[in-house]
């Protein structure tokens, strides 16, 4: 099938909205914590209920865009995030912020499911490779400009305007659904089904032998990437005593790592390594990343430029990680697109929620819970990706 050349942009902006809605507020953890509530752990306890939420969120947006198309499960979602986004400026307590980022969450995780399964709607294989890696290259500017933003955003205005932008940007994808987003999939493919059948199908995709390893490699890669979210403004603003601007370009240039990486991987991927080798060799270099990062942090010799050469090579590793893994992911689930790809995503947010608690609970200024996570995390990666049958068609 063919589509617009801008079409990869589009999706990507709007796949972006887990980055745009983590990634711009992380320098206002520790503002957030003091004003809304100092427990131990507040702050990262708001970015646990934003995974929670995107990984509920998927299991109903899934089967929704399987059933109603792709178009109105966006606009109903993206309803839902700009108005909880907005309740997250109104907030007075770490309880009702937490509980509009989850919902928040709740409808966002419609732009995180459904163009996985537009792009599967599209194309398979290395054609697919090549389009996430496109849309990947929209979606990375997010993780480099959005922390920035946030910091300039927080110094300047305070945090809650930081989600009044987030309202904006929902406003805006709600637009360009509206008025841009080609509904792929026609009525004579949509699939209309009750619950149990829903669940049938859950099933029958959790079952193939080729989905869970795949799944689950992108899964425990996400939360390695979680971890260094949740641990990265204590660790960076606390522990090396950075300014929330600088912290915001540090993890900028991780977000450059990340892009640089999905564009590296569709060439790399076309023409000489195919899918299965790039995949696995990524794995291999995170788990040897984070395993450096374990030992400098565990040794007491961790400056800001060793931890941020290690972060800078697992941020890059996952830039092959998700295209090639969401690709092998979906290789065999045409007919259930948008189930195999909410089952994926609720997955990744699942862990990645766990992850996320952990650095907070048992986290301080040094990098070591940060360090010691994402290495349990890449190891559980390395040994999912070990367990994938290769040769999947479409891969």
């Amino acid at each position: 099938m063919s589509f617009p050349v801008w079409l990869p942009a589009l999706l990507g902006f709007m796949t972006a909205v887990g980055s745009v809605s983590i990634d711009m507020y992380l320098p206002a953890f520790p503002a957030i914590a003091r004003e809304l509530g100092g427990i131990r752990g507040g702050a990262q306890m708001t970015l646990a209920a934003f995974f929670i939420g995107l990984a509920i969120g998927q299991l109903v947006f899934g089967p929704l865009a399987d059933r109603a198309g792709r178009k109105v499960p966006l606009l109903a979602g993206m309803t839902l995030y700009t108005i909880a986004t907005v309740g997250c400026a109104l907030s007075t307590g770490l309880i009702s912020f937490s509980v509009f980022r989850f919902l928040a969450a709740l409808g966002g995780a419609s732009s995180v499911v459904v163009p996985r399964a537009v792009v599967r709607d599209l194309a398979t294989g290395q054609a697919a490779a090549r389009m996430m890696a496109q849309l990947m290259l929209v979606m990375g500017l997010s993780p480099i400009l959005a922390p920035a933003l946030g910091g300039f955003i927080l110094q300047w205005a305070g945090w809650r305007s930081i989600f009044w932008v987030q309202a904006i940007y929902g406003v805006t994808n709600m637009i360009l659904v509206g008025f841009f987003l080609p509904d792929t999939l026609p009525p004579e493919r949509r699939v209309r089904l009750g619950l149990i059948s829903v669940l049938q199908r859950y099933i029958q995709v959790g079952r193939d032998r080729s989905f869970l390893p795949a799944a689950l490699t992108v899964a425990f890669g996400s939360a390695t990437l979680f971890a260094y979210l949740g641990g990265s403004p204590q660790v960076f603003e606390a522990g090396f005593h950075v300014s929330p601007v600088l912290y915001g370009c540090i993890f900028g240039l991780n977000g450059f790592a990340l892009i640089m990486g999905s564009q590296l991987n569709g060439r790399i991927v076309m023409a000489r390594f195919g899918l299965d080798r790039t995949l696995t060799s990524a794995v291999r270099v995170m788990l040897a990343a984070t395993a450096y990062l374990a030992v400098i942090a565990m040794c007491g010799v961790a400056s800001l430029a060793g931890t941020l050469a290690g972060l800078f090579v697992v941020l890059g590793c996952l830039g092959f990680v998700f295209p090639n893994g969401t690709v092998a992911v979906m290789a065999r689930h045409h007919a259930n697109a948008g189930v195999a790809s909410a089952l994926t995503g609720t997955l990744q947010f699942t862990v990645g929620a766990v992850s996320g608690m952990l650095v907070g609970e048992f986290g301080d200024v040094t990098p070591r819970a940060m360090a010691l996570i994402m290495l349990v995390t890449a190891c559980c990666a390395t040994v999912c990706n070990h367990l994938r049958p290769r040769g999947v068609p479409g891969t």
